[in-house]
């Protein structure tokens, strides 16, 4: 019998205590990196993630780089006067393929008669262990204060070999062309769409149909390699779309962001650019954008693919997240059946797909209170009342037939 009509108090439903979750549980990440990803996805699988991986470019092997070959040449016959280290592990590359060209002692003669920039530390330590030294290093490690530098001290009549670190630096080179230098762009390492496009492709089709909470990026190219892939498969706009609202993008710094922020994406990223940084950010924001509830005198927070219960961690199926979403997107408020089989996927017509979900939700919850059946009507959040005056029962909470 239904307590409402027999006045009985129902009784009170309790959690075993839960474990200690971590941070990142519950959360599905996607990780775009070609280099580091084994590192990034264990330091997020460590915090509780699950993680999709799916490289966005390849690298072409520096040996085999016929324009890199030809600027080192260009150099070497004209030496520069002023030499911009923009990434330790760049500027290394090229040492070592100069090297196994046999052209090593040539290049770094001639970069020893430079002025020699680094942008920041990894800069610096590749510089020094080429037997080189560095005239000035940037605090920042900003591209930025590199060419405020660069400017401050003037440019004009001076030739300037910039090493490039895998895209286009535009507006650096622009500017420096324009105050008058001769600039000599040393691409030292270039990408090309990945061999396979199957993970990428997955990765994408999740990002665009709600499937990823978040997505990383570790570099500017990483993120037009994702761009590029969804215009040629006709997704631009579901993936900005799904950016914006839904999926968090997580950059490694401003540089990496530059693409997106064009594009009117909001991004996060840390104050160092460094691995560790980026997930310490991702884990302090990405649990702030799940939703938390009281119901039924329990906290409810919806993050990904799984739902906390007074801090314990439920694992919940897509169908089962699918019809937990629809809920609390009106929170107290019956969302009718009809409603509930649009939202479930690949349901079809059959309204029976929505008892048997829900029946597996409540179970997945543990505590089949949280949703409450209003009969003929549909299903809600059993969600606790505000302080205040009693809601409308014909309104918010339909018809008092209501049954768990």
């Amino acid at each position: 019998m239904d307590d409402q009509t027999t006045g009985r108090e129902p009784d009170a439903e309790t959690v075993s205590p839960p474990a200690a979750v971590p941070p990142l549980a519950g959360f599905t990440i996607g990780i775009t990196a070609a280099r580091r990803a084994d590192e990034l996805a264990a330091l997020l699988q460590r915090r509780g993630a699950a993680v999709v991986r799916a490289p966005a470019l390849r690298i072409v092997p520096l040996p085999d780089d016929a324009d890199l070959l030809a600027a080192t040449h260009t150099l070497i016959n004209e030496p520069p006067d002023i030499a911009v280290a923009t990434t330790g592990i760049g500027f290394r590359g090229w040492i070592e393929a100069a090297e196994g060209w046999g052209l090593f002692d040539e290049l770094t003669e001639c970069l020893a008669k430079a002025s020699l920039l680094a942008r920041g530390p990894k800069a610096k330590g590749a510089i020094r262990a080429a037997g080189l030294r560095e005239e000035w290093s940037a605090r920042s490690e900003s591209s930025v204060e590199v060419l405020e530098r660069l400017l401050e001290h003037g440019v004009e009549g001076r030739r300037i070999a910039v090493q490039l670190h895998g895209a286009p630096l535009r507006d650096f080179v622009d500017s420096l062309r324009a105050a008058g230098a001769e600039v000599v762009e040393v691409p030292v390492y270039r990408w090309l769409p990945p061999a396979d496009l199957a993970p990428l492709d997955r990765l994408l089709d999740a990002c665009c149909g709600g499937a990823l909470d978040a997505v990383t990026f570790t570099s500017a190219p990483a993120v037009l390699g994702l761009l590029d892939r969804a215009e040629q498969r006709g997704l631009t706009a579901d993936l900005l779309h799904a950016l914006r609202r839904d999926v968090l993008p997580v950059c490694v710094g401003p540089i990496t962001a530059v693409p997106l922020e064009e594009l009117d994406v909001p991004t996060v990223w840390p104050e160092r650019m460094r691995l560790g940084a980026m997930v310490q950010t991702l884990t302090a924001e990405l649990p702030e954008r799940s939703r938390q509830l009281s119901v039924a005198g329990h906290r409810l927070e919806l993050r990904g693919q799984a739902a906390l219960v007074d801090g314990g961690l439920r694992p919940v199926s897509p169908a089962g997240m699918a019809l937990l979403r629809a809920l609390a997107r009106r929170p107290g408020w019956v969302v009718p059946r009809a409603e509930l089989l649009r939202a479930l996927p690949g349901s079809g017509d059959d309204e029976h797909a929505v008892e048997t979900a829900m029946a597996r939700l409540r179970a997945a919850l543990g505590v089949p209170r949280l949703v409450a059946t209003v009969v003929k009507r549909g299903y809600r959040l059993a969600v606790d009342p505000a302080p205040g005056p009693a809601p409308d029962p014909e309104g918010k909470y339909g018809v008092a037939a209501v049954r768990v």
